[in-house]
């Protein structure tokens, strides 16, 4: 056999290992990916499984919509109650729970409102009172739909405020924390985004340790009985893997200047 028929027998064979390169598309929050976790947790299981993680960054409500149309195999997301009734509706199966941090309310480091301390809600009513800039995502994601669970709570309707002081921008925390950043304005923030983001300005942390600020990330597998495209095996790998011992312990890992981000479950 002559050098070229070798050449390309060889390209044959390696063509079908090609083919099959295993990987998973995971709908996701914008939390994850800009925080740095995925750019940590990923390699490590890619590592271990030889399967590949594409990531499409989100808002959850996104996420999750992609997920019941069957454009993904997994969904990593942050609202809990929007995750268990599309389980019980039968979108997804095997939710587990991953991780949790928590909420924090960002703004000027003077705090002009007055609305320091650990009452978030308490924070929001004299923000409205005080019709100070306050800068929402805005984008049905889990960190919106935390938002309005408080302004509901609070009593305050902030669409009335739309132009005014309440201002939303459509778009992930990345860019809603440069908006606040620009403005000198108030926002809701999971507090991994916020250790990652580098144009603070005169922002600094306002309110935090209320339990009603408690964040919780769920996992999930989009229904291969609705979509029969669906990698199960591939996403469930990486479902027991993200909640195993060692999955925990990578997770527990992740830190920026010392301080851990997000914190798994036992």
């Amino acid at each position: 056999m002559g050098f070229i028929a070798k050449i390309a027998c060889a390209l044959l064979v390696a063509l079908p290992a090609f083919g099959q390169q295993r990987y998973i598309t995971v709908a996701s929050t914008t939390s994850t990916e800009q925080s740095g976790l995925f750019r940590h947790l990923l390699p490590i299981f890619e590592r271990k499984t030889g399967i590949q993680v594409r990531v499409v960054a989100l808002g959850t409500g996104q996420a999750l919509d992609m997920g019941k149309r069957g454009d993904a195999d997994v969904a990593f997301v942050h609202d809990r109650a929007a995750e268990e009734k599309l389980v019980a509706d039968g979108f997804f199966v095997e939710r587990r729970e991953v991780m949790y941090n928590d909420f924090i309310i960002v703004g000027p480091k003077s705090d002009p409102a007055r609305a320091g301390g650990r009452d978030a809600v308490a924070a929001l009513i004299t923000l409205a009172e005080t019709k100070m800039p306050f800068v929402s995502r805005g984008d049905k994601s889990g960190t919106h739909a935390a938002e309005l669970r408080l302004w509901k709570e609070a009593g305050v309707d902030p669409a009335q405020g739309r132009g005014a002081w309440y201002r939303e921008t459509g778009s992930g925390m990345g860019p809603t924390l440069n908006t606040a950043s620009g403005m000198n304005a108030y926002a809701l923030t999971d507090r991994g985004t916020w250790l990652s983001f580098k144009n603070r300005g005169e922002l600094g942390i306002v309110v935090q340790g209320d339990k009603r600020l408690f964040n919780q990330y769920g996992v999930m597998l989009v229904s291969p009985a609705k979509h029969r495209h669906v990698k199960k095996a591939e996403g469930m790998a990486l479902i027991n893997w993200l909640t195993s011992a060692e999955g925990r312990r990578a997770i527990a890992g992740f830190k920026i200047d010392g301080e851990q981000l997000f914190f798994p479950e036992e």
